[in-house]
């Protein structure tokens, strides 16, 4: 059965009007085809739909039917043509976004509600996963956007610096320096240390043994997590002390101190996204990014520059 949209609009003027005149000059068309197009809809839903006389037409039992039905029916595909027209412009859809913990205090809520106030309609999937895992979750497709501790990404990767802010030391408040301003690195040579993971970060394990090392010590690590959350808990109730970067201090952790130390390295921090990402959901998620990150400008731009080569290279743009 044919239910030609076009078809169940001339038919329900009809049942409206209960005139084949007035519903053709409702349709703007002339009566001719209009009635043609009602018989031709009688045929294909095997059906009588209108009882006509020389005034006026009746809804038949069926009639009646197919009218409920025709609204819902038109009704649906207008909101099926909605909901397809609001994906193809990147309102509508779902962005998967994987983060560090630092991310927290680092631009990230406010980014987060930037999104949701722009873009309603999409689902935000959050998931929390070090820079590693969500560089790998990125290059297989599983991921729309990281926000990653700074670290080399594969072609399939891009990737662009957020920002970067340097470390503190973070120790328990019960320690003997907890009460200090600021403090040499070396002070802490005698004590157990808590470090963010290896395996989750080898860049980040690397610069913190690194700042120890140039301080004049090796240090000893007597703890390995594989969030700074969980860092900076371990140090609040005693088990070590650590470096972090200074975005924790705003944490609100009890039981914790961050004092400054003279030092040159820096936490930096990246977004990452497909390298071949070009859906306009994308293209709307990267231009909030560099909204909320001016670092991230120049994304947005050549973004842009993308999508506007992309349309111009569509089948038709000429023409328009």
């Amino acid at each position: 059965m044919d239910l030609d949209p076009r078809l169940l609009r001339y038919f329900i003027a009809v049942a409206e009007e209960r005139h084949f005149s007035r519903a053709a000059h409702r349709l703007h068309i002339s009566q001719p085809p209009l009635s043609y197009a009602i018989r031709q809809l009688e045929d294909n839903v095997g059906a009588r739909l209108l009882a006509r006389t020389s005034r006026h037409v009746e809804l038949t039992d069926a009639g009646h039917v197919l009218y409920r039905e025709a609204l819902t029916l038109l009704r649906q595909a207008e909101e099926v043509r909605t909901l397809v027209q609001r994906v193809d412009a990147g309102l509508r859809g779902r962005l998967r976004i994987g983060f560090v913990g630092s991310m927290l205090y680092r631009g990230l809520p406010a980014l987060l509600n930037a999104m949701r106030a722009e873009l309603p309609d999409v689902e935000h999937v959050l998931t929390e996963l070090n820079s590693h895992e969500q560089i790998e979750a990125v290059r297989r497709g599983e991921q729309d956007l990281g926000f990653i501790h700074a670290n080399p990404v594969p072609d399939e990767v891009q990737a662009r610096d957020l920002m970067a802010e340097p470390f503190v030391v973070c120790l328990p408040d019960s320690h003997p320096l907890a009460g200090r301003q600021s403090l040499r690195l070396a002070e802490l040579a005698g004590d157990d240390f808590v470090f963010f993971a290896r395996a989750a970060s080898p860049s980040y394990y690397e610069t913190v043994l690194s700042m120890c090392v140039s301080a004049g010590f090796m240090p000893v690590v007597r703890h390995e997590v594989r969030h700074w959350l969980s860092v900076a808990s371990l140090v609040s109730q005693g088990l070590g002390v650590s470096i972090v970067p200074a975005c924790l201090s705003r944490s609100g952790l009890a039981g914790t101190r961050f004092i400054t130390f003279e030092h040159e390295a820096r936490s930096i921090s990246q977004v990452i996204w497909p390298a071949e990402a070009r859906s306009p959901l994308q293209h709307k998620a990267m231009a909030l990014v560099a909204n909320q990150f001016p670092s991230v400008a120049a994304v947005a731009d050549a973004a842009a520059a993308d999508a506007a080569a992309a349309d111009a290279a569509a089948p038709g743009a000429a023409a328009g």
